[in-house]
């Protein structure tokens, strides 16, 4: 019998590895919009509002009769606010290092949330989805998203259809960085946010520097924050929600997959030790290693993040 030896990464594969994630994320890629809220058997009306600097961003507004309570949601990296198809190409090959390589669908979620008593806001985050482009496309972690948190507060005090209702945020991972880095920035922004539902979480440099241990090229990690820095001019320790969460100051339910692949639990519990509020969560999903098992985690086991939605938006 005959045995292959493991290959070895060679410097050049590795600099080629590096370069093609740095230029993933200087050029990010759009998921598409699939299906609408009538799927779910919702009513909802087609939105646009523009972001605090001005970029167009595409929504969707799902009534519920009779009440008063709104809930706003945006999403991650890649995704749009209907999810993504990771069973498809290109989209697949975003996650199937970590074993994300199944559809994430966010319909089902705004179907609970309507159920549950709350009118919904969900729109897609700039350089995704349908809304506009801007930045050059590029990512920045959750800095420059956080302008979209603050234009869709904006739109949700000044719309007929909502003006004047008691707003909640379900704010999911990239969402979630630019909700804190929105917070840090601009706090009064935020005075009349009652609580916020933030799944997953997540600084650029622990999921950089884990994908380089999947890849098994660890000690290239200082290479690839300098390539993401030419793409994107920032650091690592420049997007980190880990910092920003210190601004953090309504009530927040954290939820994380403990054994993603993709990310280290610190990272998260560094974020949930740092909100300076004393009405906080933060529940680990077990008996998984799949980042999109975290995403699924509302439509799987809605009820206690539906319990702390009623306790604060009430």
């Amino acid at each position: 019998m005959t045995t292959t030896a493991p290959h070895t990464t060679t410097d050049a594969e590795a600099t080629e590895i590096i370069r093609q994630i740095a230029a993933g994320y200087g050029s990010i890629l759009r998921s598409p919009v699939l299906g609408t809220p009538a799927d779910q058997g919702l009513a909802y009306e087609d939105v646009t509002f523009p972001s605090a600097d001005g970029t167009p961003l595409e929504a969707w507004f799902i009534p519920r009769e009779g009440s008063d309570k709104l809930i706003i949601a945006n999403h991650p990296l890649w995704f749009s606010r209907t999810g993504l198809p990771a069973h498809l190409e290109p989209w697949r090959s975003l996650g199937a290092l970590g074993g994300n390589d199944f559809a994430v669908d966010f319909l089902p979620d705004y179907r609970i949330l309507h159920d549950a008593g709350y009118n919904v806001l969900t729109y897609d985050m700039r350089n995704l989805g349908q809304s506009g482009s801007a930045n050059g496309g590029r990512g920045s972690g959750g800095r420059f998203e956080a302008r979209d948190v603050i234009g869709s507060l904006h739109f949700a005090r000044s719309d007929a259809r909502t003006r004047g209702m008691t707003i909640g945020l379900f704010s999911r991972c990239q969402g979630a960085n630019a909700t804190m880095f929105a917070m840090q920035e601009h706090p009064e922004e935020f005075e009349d946010v009652r609580c916020m539902l933030a799944p997953q979480p997540l600084s650029v440099g622990v999921t950089m520097r884990r994908s380089l241990e999947l890849l098994g090229i660890p000690g290239r990690i200082d290479d690839l924050e300098r390539e993401i820095q030419l793409q994107v001019s920032h650091t690592f320790a420049e997007m980190t929600p880990v910092t920003w969460a210190r601004s953090v100051q309504v009530p927040t339910y954290l939820y994380q997959v403990r054994d993603d692949l993709l990310t280290d639990p610190s990272d998260v519990q560094g974020m949930f030790d740092n909100i300076p509020v004393a009405e906080k969560e933060l529940h680990w999903i077990e008996g998984t290693t799949a980042r999109w098992d975290g995403y699924l985690d509302f439509q799987r086991d809605p009820q206690p993040k539906l319990d702390f939605l009623a306790r604060h938006m009430s």
